[in-house]
């Protein structure tokens, strides 16, 4: 007797299967190889949920054993919504599929993948009913031996690895066809055409930094920003979010013998601390503004003097309204770290407007022509407000690329996104889906 053909867990040929083998009743689909233990009326659960409210897929929050102690850790999730597009987003380690539109799904699809064919059929799925997550544990997932599962920052810059780039494309189609059959579809040939120079602006570029307590970092950033060399006028705009760690002082000693350095303070304005986006609302909309606004965070410093002609440059070779370069991951003190140059080497100008609603960021430094930022403006929150401007951006407009390091992104403890908890990570995801969900809305409406 020949041996059965196998499949890649997540290829389109392993979701056929799915599709030859089930019946009437609701299909369980595994995403890993770990162990899977119902919990006493777990499997019961998941089904009736999927029957009762006639979804096309339910998933639950799930237990991992802990290690030699026999506790168990809780793995929560978080709900989908329309715009959960990324194809990294967390069902756990298993889904409960409708067995009829399973089949439905199945048969409409063409494309033959080896690494999106789950990912292919969820968005399938998703036209044909809703995903479901039930904020239950209704299992254990127990890893087993050989596990060669990925984590960390490995994991979170999975997408830009050249070695998953076959994977990247297969998932670019996936998520194409799915925007195709919404009415979501960017076309970059309809981008408006910008005028560079209809507003007249006290200098042609500044570097715009929001800062709250980084005194070991700010100088090093301000310093690399100022020492840049350019055939235009700019200035250094650092909106100080109330520090009280000395960073104020820092910048004010500065600023006595630097007049590009201007500061911001937002403890002059009434009500709460503004988020970075407030932030970068104050830096953008001030007198202070270039005619292009460039990131550099307050942790980072430029690694190239001529940074900040390369991007002003890019803007009047592609007529953009966002440049988005590259950067090096490194230690606080410049080594390397892995995997090393973030370039997005996966965009392109034919499609990468809508391929980013796929993805979890844009790259960065992201540089705006300040018209178009002051016209959008950004969420007033500290995690995903440049992913909402750029979203909001490449609908309309021209985004340019540059694919050479233009800063090191040091890595360090006092980061904000150091060893981040699940619950914050949850939280951040959670509000990036929320933000495409509103971008589709404005897509399809446009």
């Amino acid at each position: 007797m020949s041996k059965p053909t196998t499949y890649p867990r997540l290829s389109t040929e392993a979701m056929r299967m799915h599709a030859d083998k089930s019946t009437d009743s609701p299909v369980i689909i595994p995403f890993t190889d770990h162990k899977i233990t119902f919990t006493a009326t777990g499997r019961t659960r998941m089904e009736q949920i999927l029957n009762d409210t006639g979804a096309a897929i339910v998933y639950s929050d799930f237990y991992t054993p802990v290690e030699n102690s026999g506790n168990f850790n809780t793995n929560r999730l978080i709900n989908y919504q329309e715009g959960s597009l990324r194809d990294d987003f967390d069902f756990g380690h298993i889904a409960v599929v409708n067995p009829a539109m399973l089949r439905k799904a199945v048969a409409e699809m063409t494309d033959n993948f080896n690494a999106a064919g789950w990912y292919d059929l969820r968005l399938r799925l998703s036209r044909l009913g809703k995903i479901i997550h039930i904020p239950e544990t209704l299992y254990t997932a127990s890893p087993l031996a050989n596990s060669d599962e990925i984590s960390g920052e490995e994991a979170h810059f999975s997408y830009v690895d050249p070695r998953n780039r076959a994977s990247q494309i297969e998932m670019e189609q996936a998520v194409t066809s799915h925007l195709r059959e919404i009415n979501a579809l960017v076309n970059p040939e309809c981008h408006v055409t910008l005028d560079f120079e209809t507003d007249d602006f006290p200098v042609e570029a500044s570097v715009i930094i929001p800062v709250r307590n980084r005194h070991l970092t700010i100088a090093d950033a301000v310093k690399s920003a100022l020492s840049q060399k350019t055939s235009f006028s700019f200035n250094v705009i650092v909106i100080d979010n109330r520090s009280t760690d000395g960073t104020s002082e820092i910048l004010t000693s500065i600023a006595e013998s630097e007049p590009r350095l201007k500061i911001i303070d937002t403890s002059v304005h009434e009500g709460p601390a503004p988020g970075i986006g407030g932030c970068w609302n104050l830096g953008i909309n001030s007198d202070f503004c270039g005619r292009f606004a460039i990131q550099l965070d307050s942790d980072d410093i430029y690694n190239r003097p001529d940074t900040l002609q390369m991007i002003v440059d890019k803007f009047h070779e592609q007529n953009c309204a966002l440049v988005i370069g590259s950067y090096s991951l490194t230690d606080f003190n410049g080594n390397p770290l892995p995997p090393g140059l973030i370039d997005h080497a996966e965009w392109t100008d034919e499609n990468g407007p809508n391929n980013a609603l796929r993805i979890n960021g844009l790259g960065a430094p992201r540089a705006f022509f300040t018209p178009v930022a002051r016209k959008i403006n950004f969420p007033d929150v500290s995690y995903g407000e440049d992913y909402a401007m750029g979203l909001a951006i490449s609908r309309r407009y021209r985004i340019g690329r540059i694919y050479e390091s233009l800063y090191s992104c040091r890595r360090w403890e006092g980061n904000s996104d150091h060893a981040l908890s699940q619950e914050r990570i949850n939280a951040n995801n959670l509000y990036k889906d929320r933000i495409r969900t509103l971008e589709l809305a404005a897509r399809i409406r446009l």
